[in-house]
């Protein structure tokens, strides 16, 4: 039979251009007779089992069609075939299946209200009566065509067309018999012609690269252990609470000996151990959303809703999880909303058309990146993202998600020339339809999952980050302190004779303190790309530049806000920070890297049982200036309340002069003992200090009625505490 001579649906389906290919192939009653068509691109002669119903060649074709009774072929039945080898194979028909989604989960979706999307688009474990395959949906409102490929099709798109569902944009098809561990992907044939093959943006697994197909995986079996700490979690009072929190990046934090990546349960042991006994309450994960490129350390993500490959498997990630939260650890995640790789198996031009970002270049790239802009007006690009988050905190357990570069999706104009962005509707600058999608993302989060944080870096003026939505604000739980972060560094990076001119930038953070509730973070972003290590950063000799590195920590952990250590600041890494190996643990073998790894744990361990240190982070009672004003000598002072009217006492001396007979007012009498100085021996420094304990004297100071005459040690920090 020649092509011309092929009715048109049968000539789409051999071309794989077919857009509802069930209205062909499977089968279909014509009365009381009943049609049987498949295609079989291998097959030399194929049959239905059961009625051992034979199926004939249509000619000069590989689709085989058989007629029988509607009682002689069932409903559902098994196709039997000899490909040219002489082969045997068996199946069910995937053609003679009903649609499997529920039409209420499709019209959820296409409202951007469907939080647990992911459990019903991608691929997942599936039964339709009472045979057992996997069920895969995909969205793709502008193919022509949509298919199914993996290994058990030889990556043939012409073998497993999927189910149009209509309007809604979403492609399905159930494969009985294809289960957990095939290989898969989606060939997509574009309006214009163009053969796409693409991964499943839901997919929970993939292939470690250079491979990245997807993998489809089992329901998990992994048995959670950690009811105590979600109960404990939902109960807590996180913003009077401790939070140090401790950036890793998995695959350069440790290796095996022989350089190579750690498995997720070979390193929750090992953070377990660490973090346990350098005091932090949280570690923080770089980006493990599947990444194909190393080097972009996870922030280009290509699997919105799956692990990494490198480190193991869903479920030994979330053994990672459980075992952190049994030692009672908290995780966040480094989540990446604010834009996604060119790559082109991935999001990209997805179904042929900018589906997933803006078609106009000008709303739709990150020039200085290289990547792509999230369409988040459109309700299923939000709908996408919002599983996404909610995936991760339901079935990972994860104990919040920092949320990366949100200043570039509040602003239209954000890195961009004059001319070079499109105002919204009202002309201005401000990106509404990511503010809205924020403000809903951080209001689902928060009430499916109370005690999750929601974390923002952001590092503009936008006013109410850190607030409730139903006050106006974004909604998130903490933004990062970007303003006190630069600032400090910056003056570090004086040479100690010239800082009395800079006294203004340790002083100008505690005007605007109060208005957000802040994270101060010294993260990877400040070890990278030439910037050097935070040592590195210090000036002077060796001993001032570790004297200063300690001074930098004390800061930190006595000034209001919770904290952030990139790992390997805790223990002064010399160099800066690359991802393709290792920290340089050898380094904890020499005194003075031993000292800053001992200081890092005592302000840890400080931080969490003083009270006034963590309490008030957020409200302004909790801070006090005892005198803000002698920048001719360079140092700072101020107490820190907790909620029972206890405090602290901090004093700070940023010049490498010693200052003896130094008296600072306090507001009570008595005695005060030094709760702790970095320039102890203990942490390698030169012992210099007040003998253990200082006795108040009636002698008014600094608007105080009491004050204190302190030796205060160069390059140093006190902290005192009424006994």
């Amino acid at each position: 039979m020649d092509r011309e001579q092929l009715e048109e649906p049968l000539l789409r389906i051999i071309e794989a251009r077919h857009h509802d290919p069930f209205e062909v192939l499977g089968r279909h009653v014509h009365g009381d007779q009943a049609v049987v068509r498949v295609f079989l691109p291998l097959a030399q002669q194929a049959r239905i089992v059961g009625p051992n119903l034979s199926l004939q060649r249509i000619e000069g074709t590989d689709l085989f069609e058989g007629f029988g009774s509607i009682d002689e072929i069932p409903e559902r039945y098994r196709i039997a075939w000899t490909d040219h080898l002489g082969h045997g194979h068996s199946y069910h028909d995937p053609y003679c299946f009903p649609p499997q989604v529920p039409e209420f989960d499709l019209h959820l979706f296409g409202q951007g209200r469907h939080w647990h999307a992911y459990r019903i688009l991608g691929a997942h474990a599936h039964s339709a009566d009472g045979v057992d395959g996997t069920l895969f949906a995909v969205w793709a409102p502008n193919a022509e065509r949509v298919s199914v490929i993996g290994d058990f099709n030889h990556w043939d798109g012409r073998v497993h067309p999927m189910r149009s569902r209509g309007g809604t944009g979403v492609w399905e098809l159930f494969l009985p018999e294809v289960g957990a561990g095939s290989l898969y992907r989606f060939e997509i044939r574009s309006r214009q012609g163009e053969i796409l093959v693409k991964n499943d943006p839901y997919a929970n697994h993939f292939q470690v690269r250079p491979e990245n197909a997807c993998i489809i995986t089992a329901p998990s079996e992994h048995r959670w252990e950690d009811d105590d700490w979600l109960r404990s979690r939902s109960d807590a009072d996180w913003q009077r609470a401790p939070l140090s929190i401790y950036e890793v990046h998995l695959g350069s934090w440790q290796r095996d000996e022989a350089g190579n990546f750690l498995n997720y349960r070979e390193l929750a042991r090992r953070l377990a151990d660490y973090v346990t006994k350098q005091g932090f309450t949280h570690i923080e994960l770089l980006p493990v959303t599947e990444h194909p490129f190393d080097g972009s350390w996870g922030y280009q993500t290509t699997g919105y809703f799956a692990p990494t490959s490198r480190f193991g498997s869903p479920d030994d990630f979330r053994w990672f999880v459980d075992h952190l939260h049994q030692r009672g650890i908290g995780i966040l995640l480094d989540w990446v909303p604010a834009h996604f790789p060119k790559d082109a198996h991935a999001l990209a031009r997805f179904d042929g058309t900018a589906l997933y970002e803006h078609e106009d270049p000008r709303k739709g790239e990150h020039r200085d990146w290289g990547t792509l802009i999230f369409n988040y007006g459109r309700e299923e690009v939000r709908n996408f993202l919002l599983a996404s988050a909610v995936y991760w905190l339901e079935e990972f357990h994860l104990d919040g998600l920092r949320v990366d570069a949100v200043a570039s999706m509040l602003y239209l104009d954000y890195s961009r020339d004059p001319g070079d962005w499109v105002p919204n509707q009202y002309g201005g600058r401000e990106n509404l339809e990511a503010v809205d999608f924020l403000r809903h993302l951080n209001e689902v989060t928060h009430e499916q999952h109370p005690g999750t944080l929601m974390i923002a870096e952001e590092s503009t003026a936008w006013p109410q980050v850190s607030r409730p939505t139903w006050l106006g604000g974004l909604g998130f739980s903490m933004k990062w302190n970007m303003g006190w972060m630069h600032d400090t560094l910056a003056y570090f990076a004086k040479d100690p004779v010239y800082r009395h001119f800079h006294h203004d930038l340790l002083t100008f953070g505690l005007l605007y303190c109060f208005t957000e509730n802040f994270v101060l973070p010294f993260s990877h972003d400040e070890v990278v790309h030439g910037k050097g290590s935070l040592l590195d950063k210090m000036v002077g000799d060796d001993w001032q530049r570790f004297a200063s590195l300690r001074l930098l920590y004390s800061y930190m952990f006595t000034y209001p806000g919770k904290k952030l250590q990139f790992m390997g600041n805790e223990f002064a890494q010399g160099r800066e920070w690359n991802e393709a190996g290792e920290l340089d643990w050898h380094l904890l073998g020499r005194p003075q890297h031993q000292g800053i790894h001992a200081l890092s744990a005592e302000l840890n361990r400080l931080y969490r049982e003083v009270p006034a240190l963590h309490e008030l982070d957020f409200d302004a009672g909790g801070f006090e200036w005892i005198d803000c004003h002698d920048a001719s000598q360079s140092t700072l002072s101020y107490l820190r309340w907790a909620r029972d009217g206890s405090f602290v006492v901090v004093v700070l001396n940023f010049t490498p002069v010693p200052r003896e007979r130094y008296r600072i007012g306090v507001p009570r009498a008595g005695v005060y003992r030094e709760l702790f100085n970095s320039d102890s021996e203990f942490y390698h420094g030169s012992n210099m200090g007040n003998g253990g304990h200082v006795v108040s004297e009636e002698i008014p100071w600094m608007n105080q009625e009491h004050s204190l005459e302190l030796t205060l040690p160069p390059l140093g920090a006190l902290i005192l505490q009424q006994v």
